[in-house]
């Protein structure tokens, strides 16, 4: 079994902590522990500091799971607490790994989509996301690519790394075939409910679909490692408790607590989500206005992110590079196998979002020439 190099999180690992402007990331302003806390009331703020670090259960807290299916609107039972949705997602390709059996992913897409099924000998089928249809789902495309041997789809709306989103009607139509099939539909949806556009619901609504999301983008609390699922089916749901009591047995304890502060204070936390996120991509729009000649762009539906394209079609990794060297980290289209691209996300540097690109419009001004320059040097 190998895992493939993880070329999103090696290129942040290498650059985001000595940098002034952080654009590769797909979160969203940041909180503190004491900021969350504040949003408490002193009884649990003070349970907080005095609660005893010992092991959770594996479903999760009582009080968060509670508090996640209000999010919801389903029961407490159909919640799973997992160590952010990056476990979901291994516990879920883990289950799919039968011999012959096949998964249906978005390309591009997050990177362990494809690199969990993959090493775990599972074959992955993909649907394009493309700009030349505006990054949309095609759903006939997912439909014509499953088979008998098909065990899951995945969609992700609000999407990582385009910000496109599903419309209701779309993610009906994909349950309704689905579930016909006996297809496990997975829904990640851990941008959700930040829309720019289209609001689209939660596929938690759909009584076939699984659902994965977690306190890491549209919560902007990644450091609390925290994540659910969204299961209606009580099989499924036992399957996924085992599994997680191998993998990681249960959360930690002030993960949840500040999980649950979080999750019942939704509103400031998700509002401050939106408000950045809102203003920042006014600037966004503005900025790519200015530099279509260089840059292309789809404005995101969703998310706190976009994927611009440089227009020459080159690899946009020297180009990443280079505004790394400016201090501003983009996120290399490489990472999700669409090289001429880039990730830029628009919401985690707050109200410094403008003098970042400030800063990378002296760039792409320049780029160009550089290039020319580059070009015309003896080798």
């Amino acid at each position: 079994m190998q895992l493939k190099p993880f070329l999103l999180d090696m290129w942040l690992d290498e650059y985001e902590h000595d940098i002034e402007f952080n654009l590769a990331s797909s979160e969203g302003p940041r909180w503190t522990v004491n900021a969350v806390l504040s949003l408490a009331g002193e009884e649990e703020r003070q349970r907080f500091l005095n609660h005893e670090l010992v092991y959770g259960r594996p479903a999760g807290a009582d009080g968060l799971r509670e508090a996640i299916a209000e999010m919801h609107d389903v029961s407490a039972e159909c919640v799973q607490i997992m160590t952010g949705a990056s476990e979901a997602l291994v516990v879920l390709m883990w289950l799919a790994a039968e011999p012959g059996a096949n998964v249906i992913l978005p390309r591009p897409g997050y990177p362990p989509f494809s690199a969990l099924p993959e090493s775990l000998g599972i074959e992955t089928r993909f649907y394009g996301m493309r700009k030349e249809n505006n990054f949309s789902v095609d759903v006939e495309e997912i439909m014509r690519l499953a088979d008998a041997r098909t065990k899951l789809i995945l969609v992700n709306s609000p999407h990582n790394p385009t910000g496109a989103t599903m419309s209701d009607a779309e993610l009906d139509r994909l349950h309704e075939f689905t579930s016909a099939r006996g297809i496990q539909l997975v829904s990640d949806e851990v941008y959700h409910p930040i829309y720019h556009g289209r609001e689209t619901k939660s596929a938690s609504r759909l009584p076939q679909a699984t659902v994965i999301h977690d306190f890491s983008k549209a919560f902007s609390l990644p450091g609390i490692r925290t994540g659910w699922m969204i299961e209606h089916d009580r099989k499924r749901r036992e399957r996924y408790w085992n599994a997680r009591t191998y993998f990681s047995i249960s959360n930690n304890s002030a993960g949840e607590m500040l999980a649950e502060i979080a999750m019942r204070k939704r509103d400031v936390i998700l509002g401050k989500t939106q408000e950045t996120a809102t203003q920042n991509l006014q600037h966004l729009d503005r900025f790519m206005a200015g530099h279509r000649e260089t840059l292309g762009w789809i404005r995101p539906q969703g998310g706190m992110a976009a994927f611009p394209w440089l227009v020459s079609g080159e690899n946009a990794r020297p180009f990443c590079q280079a505004a790394a060297e400016q201090g501003i980290l983009l996120a290399p289209g490489d990472c999700f196998d669409a090289p001429s691209h880039f990730r830029l996300g628009f919401a985690a540097t707050g109200p410094e979002f403008p003098r970042a690109l400030d800063r990378l419009g002296k760039l792409v001004k320049s780029w160009p020439a550089q290039e020319s320059i580059t070009a015309s040097k003896p080798q």
